[in-house]
């Protein structure tokens, strides 16, 4: 079944990029418009996707899904926003009357879909041959995310701290921790879940202090183009109930900190973790989408939500497509909401910038851990070196992927000095 799904979601996934319904990519989106009015020519949009993207799904994407039995969506949609755009086809209405079109959206739905079942197979065949090598690296890779399970509810209080300053996110810090050992006692499987949902709290409270007094009409900016997306919603209630199943049954997931949570079976916080990078992600996903007339591949991020909540492969298919068409339909609601409470928007701006810091460190301190089991000594001297390296140079990996690289050069390195000795 896997295989089947994942072709599915995969080809789906390139045909939206092809129509310019939905791509993953949020630098790619604003691209759209150039390209729709005819002011970027189709091999222009598709040039400046992969000059976006690829980098991503090598130094991102595939590094994470190779931790573990999960895909992290990065390495199959990022894949798909380049194939789809790559096959020709012109922004019309009536594109099925079109042979060009036509071509290019069965080639992106072809090819998109045999990309994704090769990631799949590749990263299988992967997974297998590491689990034969002579010095074992897969256990100690698997404990690489360890640090971000319970570092994670910390977050918030640095998205505080961010904009109200570090006294109050030393309090928000507190609250945090007295919440997670109170919880700690009774119900310790639940304990970094229940925090994390005190920590987005105690930012809500800080961030609807604020109101905007603006009068601009938000339906007046972006009418037209939220009716495109409108126009779309059938195809994009398909992408969700695919995208649904794939979550629900451990095939794929929305973010690194979700998968490591998952992969581990702690569901409570693999909700939890899903809930807060959608709400951090609704003004950049909903404002681009908004300016490009393009909606999102995976929505705002409430389909993995609702994908590991689901009982059965049926609701999760139902709720995952229910899910993305509301998000879809509430583009200006979200935006009206943002204008109205401007500290909202900011929060969810910091709630980003700080699960990226969070991550960094925690990851770090996970990848250094976990080389340091497979060589020690070693694993700490190349993770650390190449990180340090990686600061200084022209054209820098994401911090965020150093350490999971590092640590799998370190098991390469362990296992090519087993063989030499």
């Amino acid at each position: 079944m896997k295989y089947i799904l994942i072709f599915l979601t995969g080809a789906w996934a390139a045909i939206l990029a092809n129509r310019g319904i939905a791509i993953f990519n949020d630098a790619v989106r604003p691209f759209f418009p150039e390209f729709r009015e005819n002011r970027m020519s189709r091999l222009e949009l598709a040039t400046t996707t992969f000059g976006l993207s690829f980098g991503l799904v090598i130094g991102f994407g595939i590094p994470f899904s190779i931790m573990s039995p999960i895909i992290l969506i990065h390495s199959i949609f990022l894949g798909t926003d380049i194939i789809g755009t790559f096959f020709p086809g012109k922004p019309i209405k009536e594109w099925y009357k079109d042979k060009e079109s036509v071509i290019g959206v069965s080639l992106a739905g072809l090819v998109g879909g045999i990309y994704s079942l090769l990631i799949l197979i590749g990263l299988a065949g992967f997974v297998k041959l590491i689990k034969m090598l002579p010095v074992n690296v897969f256990d100690a890779l698997g404990s690489l995310g360890d640090p971000v399970i319970f570092a994670f509810a910390a977050f918030p209080a640095l998205a505080v701290a961010f904009e109200y300053g570090f006294k109050n996110g030393l309090i928000s810090f507190a609250i945090i921790g007295v919440a997670r050992e109170v919880v700690a006692r009774f119900y310790p499987s639940s304990a970094d879940g229940i925090a994390l949902l005190v920590g987005l709290i105690v930012l809500l409270i800080y961030a609807m202090r604020t109101k905007s007094q603006s009068s601009v009409s938000t339906m007046s900016l972006f009418g037209e183009r939220v009716q495109n997306i409108k126009r779309s919603l059938p195809y994009i209630g398909i992408m969700g109930a695919l995208y649904g199943v794939a979550v629900k049954i451990g095939l794929m997931m929305e973010g690194p900190q979700s998968l490591i949570a998952a992969s581990k079976g702690l569901k409570a916080d693999a909700i939890g973790i899903t809930i807060s990078r959608a709400l951090s992600f609704i003004p950049l996903k909903g404002t681009t989408a908004l300016a490009s007339g393009t909606f999102v591949t995976d929505g705002f991020g409430f389909v993995a939500t609702a994908g590991l909540l689901s009982p059965n492969i049926i609701i999760a298919a139902v709720l995952g497509a229910i899910v993305i068409m509301l998000e879809a339909s509430s583009l200006l609601l979200f935006v009206k909401v943002f204008d109205q409470y401007p500290g909202i928007r900011n929060a969810a701006d910091n709630i980003r910038n700080a699960m990226s810091k969070l991550l960094e460190i925690a990851i770090l301190v996970g990848s250094m851990m976990a080389a340091n089991k497979i060589a020690p000594g070693l694993g700490f001297f190349v993770v650390a070196g190449l990180y340090l390296l990686n600061e200084v140079a022209k054209k820098p990996l994401v911090r965020v992927a150093v350490g999971p690289i590092g640590a799998i050069i370190v098991g390469v390195l362990a296992n090519v000095l087993a063989v030499i000795k």
